[in-house]
């Protein structure tokens, strides 16, 4: 079976993922597709170029990743899910970080900036889908 809908005990691992997609659908439609920042098309113009939609279609990705890491944030017992919700977390965040890094090296120098904030994000993305949640108070060590 394939789990249920988020009812068991509090995670912070899913909270995270539903915090963080719901983060990421807001960027892609509200700071990519709707309003994109001068910084943000350029430093990507080396990707959009070759991209069918551009800008858009990167918006869209950003939505749609945010909306699979939400939905698997709400599923309890859903580990292989969950996995999924954190790839889709990634993926965005170190593209980001590949096509910043590249235009900072390149094109468009004060990428920089974008290229460290999205690395940086990118890592800790990832250490968090590796940690465990706590177990449940009645099952921790006492104090000593």
């Amino acid at each position: 079976m394939l789990g249920g809908i988020a009812r068991s005990g509090f995670s912070r691992r899913r909270a995270f993922l539903v915090t963080v997609g719901l983060g990421w659908a807001g960027y892609g439609g509200l700071g990519i597709i709707d309003q994109p920042r001068y910084g943000t098309a350029r430093g990507l113009a080396d990707l959009t170029r070759h991209i069918p939609g551009g800008l858009d279609t990167l918006g869209w990705m950003w939505v749609a990743c945010g909306v699979v890491a939400a939905l698997a944030g709400l599923l309890v017992n859903c580990p292989r899910i969950q996995a999924l919700g954190y790839a889709a977390l990634a993926a965005p965040a170190g593209l980001w970080t590949g096509v910043f890094s590249a235009a900072a090296a390149s094109t468009y120098p004060p990428a920089v900036g974008s290229a460290c904030g999205w690395g940086a994000f990118t890592i800790g993305v990832v250490l968090v889908s590796g940690m465990d949640d706590p177990p449940p108070p009645h099952l921790r060590k006492g104090r000593r």
